[in-house]
């Protein structure tokens, strides 16, 4: 439902964006769904989106670092990123340089983060090259958060296998994936390496299989980080912490973080991490980007351009 609101007013420490991109994340839906009550959403309309691409046309007291007319990406605790104006704290905002498009950035927060944050926090790959080889499994890898955790994967020493739809495998390939798998394929379904790999740490970025589809395929410490967790996850990673397992399953808890999204952003810039689009929706038509976004198969980023 399109509704008129106010245009806000940057507070202290804020700065007003009219947005020039914004896009859709499964998050996005699950807070549409009530999945992440009582914390989101705070307040009633809710604005839908997280990760938008601006211009800085007002700022508030205290803001240092930007001015207006600053082209920017930000990201937003709790949504509003479907209108044409929105406020961003300072401190989750980073500068947008001219080699990097509004889509670009606007679809780079949460899913870029994501996959940085599952591969150097969760798999504890450095992104210099400097480890030994790890051999790591992305699944869904032809999708928001998939299709950067490919690439980012490949700045360190990796052997990375993929899973992802027929239709996207030339797609994976191309973003540096060293072996990829259909999903629906025999061995797709049960995440075996072509190669006959065990796996360091998989990327878990799709949805469902169980623990029983990944223990067999892992490495003695071998780890399986779920981007996207749901209670069972948590369960289970309790009950191995208690157990002293060497295998393990591990939730991914992201919270956006400046520093790292700035480095996101200049991989962007210097041609080292590219974002594939799957689709780009005018804001009367942000409808046909959310139906989009429950369908779960769409290949790359969902943009809404004003």
């Amino acid at each position: 439902m399109h509704v008129e609101v106010p245009i806000p007013t940057p507070k202290q420490d804020e700065v007003l964006l009219k947005l020039e991109a914004t896009s859709l994340n499964p998050l996005d839906l699950k807070i549409q769904k009530g999945l992440i009550r009582p914390f989101l959403p705070r307040k009633f309309p809710h604005i839908p989106a997280t990760d938008v691409a601006g211009e800085v046309i007002k700022v508030g007291e205290g803001v240092k670092n930007f001015k207006v007319g600053d082209k920017v990406v930000a990201v937003f605790g709790s949504g509003g990123g479907l209108a044409e104006y929105a406020v961003a704290k300072e401190s989750s905002t980073v500068g947008r340089p001219p080699e990097v498009s509004a889509a670009e950035g606007a679809a780079l927060p949460i899913a870029g983060l994501a996959a940085y944050e599952a591969l150097t926090r969760g798999a504890g790959l450095k992104l210099d090259g400097s480890d030994q080889q790890v051999n790591l499994l992305i699944t869904a890898a032809s999708g928001g958060v998939g299709h950067y955790a490919v690439q980012l994967a490949k700045l360190g020493n990796t052997h990375v296998t993929a899973t992802c739809g027929a239709r996207n495998i030339h797609l994976v390939k191309s973003l540096g994936a060293d072996e990829v798998l259909d999903y629906k394929s025999p061995d797709g379904a049960a995440l075996k390496s072509p190669s006959g790999r065990k796996y360091d740490a998989v990327i878990h970025c799709a949805t469902g299989f169980p623990w029983s589809t990944f223990e067999p395929n892992l490495s003695a410490n071998g780890k399986v980080i779920d981007i996207s967790p749901r209670p069972i996850v948590f369960m289970t990673f309790a009950l191995q912490k208690l157990t002293f397992s060497k295998k393990q399953l591990v939730p991914l808890i992201m919270l956006p973080n400046k520093e790292k999204l700035e480095y996101l952003v200049k991989l962007v810039k210097e041609g080292k991490l590219k974002t594939v689009i799957d689709s780009k929706h005018p804001l009367s038509k942000a409808e046909d980007a959310w139906a989009k976004i429950i369908d779960g198969h769409a290949t790359g980023k969902i943009i809404v351009e004003p």
